[in-house]
């Protein structure tokens, strides 16, 4: 039998044991403190084994000793759980605007953040700026860069993984540059892995919100940009250059064809239904106290005045709107035919259900398949959300692998 690159032999004794540790790690990870008993009953384990599993995992840091479940002392009543300290991670949230970043510990609590304004549309120094954003967040967790197992970062667009250059956001300046890879890889210490904001934000609906238990849906994103995560057999499909689910370039019907995209950054459903469109469409359907600022801001408030008042002109917005994000959806349906759609961002999740149930109206007018829609669950800090759930879960596999 040929041996694993570990030198261990599956199905062993020492396979065997990484795997029971691994499992009643987990299950620590998702029950909170348990007794040896109730590891043993979950895990099948005789209660003798389970003794030893625990004392094992005790002895390398992983796991501790925590108060008695009766409130006495004595080994039957002892609780166990995960050590919080065996592991951190860091995500960071990338916009023009700002950086925002969080360090988590093993368990997935936040225990430090830092957000840093750059300098929007103008290029600044991206490694001083991710650094820094990272730092803080550090620093503010009470730890050292050394701390840090793995750091995922989340931008719009993609990073091309033939090119290593950032695709589809020409709209975040200094991040474009061949070099900029190679010098955040000697900025830090620590592995560094890069992807798609929206991607992220499937993930972390996926792992705490309207996605759970679900393998094959699609995630709608309206805030900044338009556009779609695919996560198909549980897994996200990313395309050959990174670029799958860039919708806003989707040419679409009630949209004048766009050419040079890249150079537009946007086609023609970011035209119909990007959130920089609301404010026109809103005036065109008698709103005439449209407010300014930012189109996210300015979308989200007038999608929660809508979703407020849902009759008169708002009503009529909102008709119109709910048609535009159809229209787009209607193709992405038929080509995935997925088990769920997920609406989220700014410039959708406010309109609450008088927007989701004209879209699910609209759609199922457009489209064959009829997938169930739904409003994303995760409302706060999305991305920095899926970023580090995406670095935790490559962070546990390292750390809780006993058999090394």
């Amino acid at each position: 039998m040929a041996q694993n690159s570990g030198g261990s032999v599956p199905g062993t004794p020492s396979v065997l044991r990484a795997m029971n540790d691994r499992a009643a790690l987990d299950l620590l990870l998702e029950h909170g403190p348990l007794s040896r008993t109730r590891v043993g009953a979950l895990t099948g384990l005789s209660k003798p084994t389970a003794s030893q599993l625990l004392g094992r995992l005790e002895a390398s840091g992983l796991v501790l000793a925590t108060g008695t479940s009766t409130g006495r002392p004595g080994p039957s009543a002892q609780l166990y759980t995960i050590n919080p300290r065996a592991a951190f991670v860091a995500g960071l949230d990338v916009t023009p605007q700002r950086i925002h970043a969080a360090v988590a510990d093993v368990t997935g609590s936040v225990v430090g953040q830092c957000e840093l304004l750059t300098p929007g549309r103008r290029a600044g120094d991206v490694p001083a700026q991710v650094t820094g954003a990272l730092d803080g967040a550090i620093k503010d967790a009470g730890l050292a860069r050394s701390d840090i197992h793995r750091v995922v970062i989340g931008t719009p667009g993609a990073f091309d993984p033939s090119t290593g250059r950032l695709r589809y956001a020409s709209h975040l300046p200094g991040w474009h540059s061949p070099t900029l890879l190679g010098k955040l890889a000697t900025a830090l210490p620590m592995p560094v892995e890069y992807e798609n904001d929206v991607n992220l934000v499937a993930i972390a609906e996926q792992h705490a919100g309207a996605a759970r238990e679900h393998e094959n849906f699609v995630l709608l994103w309206n805030g900044e940009g338009l556009g779609a995560a695919l996560v198909m057999g549980g897994r996200l499909h990313r395309g050959f250059t990174g670029g799958a689910g860039e919708l806003g370039f989707l040419p679409v019907p009630g949209a004048p064809l766009v050419r040079g995209v890249t150079q537009a950054n946007g086609g023609g459903y970011q035209n119909l239904a990007g959130a920089q469109v609301l404010p026109e469409l809103a005036r065109q359907h008698g709103i005439a106290d449209v407010p300014h600022g930012p189109y996210p801001e300015v979308a989200a408030r007038l999608l929660g005045r809508a979703a407020a008042s849902d009759e008169g002109a708002y009503g009529a917005f909102l008709d119109a709107y709910a048609t535009r994000l159809a229209t787009g959806l209607a193709s992405l349906v038929a080509v995935l035919d997925p088990e769920l759609v997920v609406l989220a961002g700014e410039a959708i999740a406010p309109g609450g259900n008088p927007l989701l149930n004209r879209v699910t109206s609209e759609l199922h007018e457009l489209a064959a398949a009829r997938p169930r829609l739904v409003l994303g669950d995760v409302t706060d800090h999305p991305v920095r959300h899926g970023a580090l759930e995406s670095a935790l879960a490559a962070t546990r596999d390292e750390v809780f692998d006993t058999s090394r």
